[in-house]
């Protein structure tokens, strides 16, 4: 018998991330889940299955979700989904990159538990930050951040390096300091999505990332008491070794209702259109002991060659 995992205990997921769409309003040259304008799944969950799916977290006692996306503010029922979960006491996360989050939005979510806002900064010009995230502002992604934090929320930050902006990295950090962030997101560019297609053009060097990491202690220690810098795991090989070694308590939850296995893994175990959260989850904990699920993870830590097909959904049990 495989020895149980932490996960094996717990009767529900402590957090499930839930893209509510691929619909977006940039066109970010990174983006792990191809979001984009017009890039809506045809099946995506309508507004009655959505709030049906948050009903069942409250009644499974699930006591975090992120709601993310795409862009999730582009959904129309994003506000009811959140206000649904957290009126019920649902901690949430979410995650943006701020086009969309003004004054009045920010002050809507002030009302729920709301943990934290992440907001993508990916350079501290416009000229650098547009040309990693087309059709972006920056300008309006700081105003999201300065409305997060006058409406008395937490603000993350996050930061994808690559080629076209890691230069820009130091500078990001510091307006991120003095938007009030309270932490500071950042590793490895994952070789996954509409990155993986353009790699060759995105992947900063070996001696960019070397610079990066040391420039990463340097204001760790700087930002030490004020602002954490988060960058560990700092690959995507890093995080998944610790995974194998303890999977995490997280259901990934793809718009239209399908549960995912891994981010990096192509593979799905569940269906939430079909089935309860229950069965979902218990698929979740006996995929971890699966060989087949354990020989995709290792081909994934061993090589990152592996991550691109990370969206070419298909049944776990399929597979087999």
């Amino acid at each position: 018998m495989p020895a149980a995992n932490r996960i094996d205990s717990l009767k529900a997921p402590l957090l499930v991330s839930w893209q509510l769409t691929r619909d977006c309003d940039l066109c970010c040259l990174h983006c792990c889940t191809e979001s984009a304008p017009g890039k809506r799944l045809a099946d995506e969950l309508d507004a009655a299955e959505a709030l049906g799916l948050a009903g069942q977290l409250i009644r499974c006692e699930v006591p975090y979700v992120m709601l993310c996306g795409g862009e999730p503010l582009l959904v129309a029922h994003f506000f009811s989904i959140a206000e649904t979960l957290g009126r019920a006491g649902v901690q949430l996360k979410i995650e943006t990159n701020g086009q969309l989050l003004d004054t009045a939005a920010a002050e809507r979510l002030a009302q729920l538990p709301v943990r934290s806002i992440q907001i993508s900064l990916d350079g501290a010009t416009q000229g650098v930050y547009g040309r990693q995230r087309p059709g972006g502002s920056l300008a309006k992604a700081h105003a999201a951040c300065r409305a997060v934090r006058s409406a008395g929320l937490p603000l993350e930050v996050t930061f994808a390096p690559t080629q076209l902006n890691i230069h820009e990295a130091e500078a990001v950090i510091e307006q991120a300091s003095a938007l009030g962030a309270f932490r500071f997101n950042t590793g490895k560019l994952m070789r996954v999505g509409t990155a993986a297609r353009l790699w060759e053009r995105l992947e900063p060097s070996a001696s960019q990332y070397e610079d990066f990491r040391r420039l990463l202690e340097r204001r760790c220690e700087r930002e030490r008491g004020s602002m954490e810098i988060c960058s560990n795991p700092f690959t995507l090989a890093e995080g998944l070794r610790r995974s194998v070694e303890d999977p995490p308590a997280t259901l990934l939850v793809l718009p239209n209702g399908w549960v995912k296995i891994a981010a990096v893994l192509p593979y799905i175990c569940g269906d939430l259109r079909r089935d309860d959260l229950e069965h979902c989850w218990d698929a979740y904990r006996r995929s971890w002991q699966d060989a087949m699920i354990l020989g995709g993870l290792s081909e994934a830590i061993a090589a990152e060659t592996s991550h691109p097909r990370a969206n070419e959904w298909q049944s776990a049990l399929a597979a087999r």
